[in-house]
């Protein structure tokens, strides 16, 4: 079998492209039933994030697999093959490990050293593990990818002073703003980063929460936490003209907030500005609301240049990061060749154990019918040897026949001949 990791990201997608492809909470189990019985994979995980929609998957090692994943991919979206060919990746192997340490230890996300990802990526295995579509090939695999980068996070300071998307849209927030403390925030959702951004606008001094979600129980834990209102997410209409800023991330499939929606609120704030972020993908807010004068909105693709501030700074210990990563693949690879090496092994012992068994056999029935111990013993000591020895002498032979002196080179290796040269002539000496 073979490692394939098949996906887009923020770097080969626009947000137009991802929000097409990203699979709801709520659809991932069946989404993953649906990817092994498509015939590309034996074990499919799906991790999709509003950066990434990537499947891990466990698959034969020819191209028939792969393209069959892929038809999955695009098909499962209603979306034409050909509309997201150009942007997905195709990682196996050592190259699919080397990316998901990378993702899972924030190498690879918009904010290099985000620490949300590592908890989505594990909750995105144990969500393919309940729906069964996780086997050992995946879970090796993945274990060994959290172990490296549990390590990346407790050998350098790439996690320090946390910095996210949610970091980012404050910190846009604070360019517009210059007094936050006079603002009121309505945050849209009630996920981990709507947490964080809440934490973040309250450390930042803002003066009110509103915080908006399906169910509004979860939104009052999150207020219970940072303080504010909890209200439904049928209330926006009537609490959005008391908003100085707008920052969502919900898991919907439709825009929660329209252009029209947005008008009504700018006439009753007199034109006061209102500062927008859409974290979301698919979005939470109509691409035409920023077509509107008075209003300030940003999707995650253009926190881009606050995260590339964040990209500088963190350079040095991405550097330092790398070298983990990439002793973390050559781990795995050694682990992958040893366990090749476990079915020869097997099989090898096997072989010997059936000849021992047999001449065994042969001298014991002998024995019973009076036949000379002593010589007994010296006949199945050479007829085993004898045995063991054949086939390695055939094909020694016709690899010196052939001028593989390479083989021949490795056989003493094996056979431990070089060894056994060097310690007879210490001795001699």
């Amino acid at each position: 079998m073979s490692l394939l990791v098949v996906g887009l990201n923020h770097t080969t997608a626009p947000v137009a492209v991802r929000e097409r492809v990203a699979f709801a909470p709520e659809q991932v189990p069946e989404a993953l039933q649906r990817a092994c019985a498509a015939g590309g994979a034996a074990e499919v995980v799906i991790l999709s994030t509003c950066n990434r929609t990537e499947l891990i998957a466990s698959t034969g090692a020819g191209l028939v697999a792969e393209e069959r994943l892929v038809d999955w991919f695009a098909g499962s979206h209603h979306v034409a093959r050909a509309d997201v060919e150009q942007c997905l990746y195709r990682l196996r192997d050592a190259d699919a490990v080397r990316h998901l340490i990378e993702v899972a230890c924030g190498l690879d996300s918009m904010v290099i050293g985000e620490p949300q990802i590592f908890g989505q990526i594990k909750s995105a295995y144990a969500t393919a593990r309940h729906a069964g579509s996780v086997g050992p090939e995946l879970a090796r695999a993945l274990s060994h990818v959290f172990a490296v980068a549990k390590q990346v996070r407790s050998e350098t300071a790439i996690g320090e002073n946390p910095v996210s998307v949610a970091f980012a849209a404050v910190k846009l927030a604070r360019h517009i703003f210059t007094d936050l403390g006079s603002t009121t925030a309505l945050l849209i959702g009630a996920g981990e980063t709507i947490e964080l951004v809440a934490r973040h606008l309250t450390e930042a001094g803002v003066s009110r929460l509103i915080v908006a979600n399906r169910t509004l129980a979860r939104a009052e834990q999150v207020t219970a936490r940072c303080g504010g209102e909890a209200i439904l997410l049928s209330e926006i209409p009537a609490s959005l003209a008391r908003a100085d800023i707008v920052i969502s991330s919900t898991a919907s499939q439709l825009p929660i907030i329209g252009k029209g929606t947005v008008e009504q609120a700018i006439r009753q704030r007199r034109h006061r500005p209102i500062f927008m972020v859409d974290i979301a993908v698919p979005r939470d807010i109509e691409p035409q609301v920023g077509e509107l004068s008075d209003v300030y909105l940003y999707s995650v693709d253009d926190l881009e240049q606050i995260i590339d501030d964040n990209r500088r700074a963190r350079e040095g210990e991405a550097q330092r990061a790398a070298s983990i990563v990439a002793a973390g693949v050559e781990a795995w690879l050694r682990g992958c060749r040893s366990l090749d090496a476990v079915g020869t092994l097997r099989d090898y012992r096997a072989r010997g154990e059936q000849l021992r068994d047999g001449e065994l056999e042969r001298a014991l029935r002998q024995l019973r019918g009076g036949a000379d111990a002593e010589q007994l013993l010296a006949q199945l000591a050479r007829n085993l040897t004898n045995k063991l020895m054949h086939a390695p002498t055939v094909q020694l032979r016709r690899a010196a026949a052939e001028g593989r002196g390479e083989l021949i080179d490795w056989s003493r290796r094996l056979f431990g001949l070089d060894a056994q040269a060097g310690e007879d002539g210490g001795e001699e000496s």
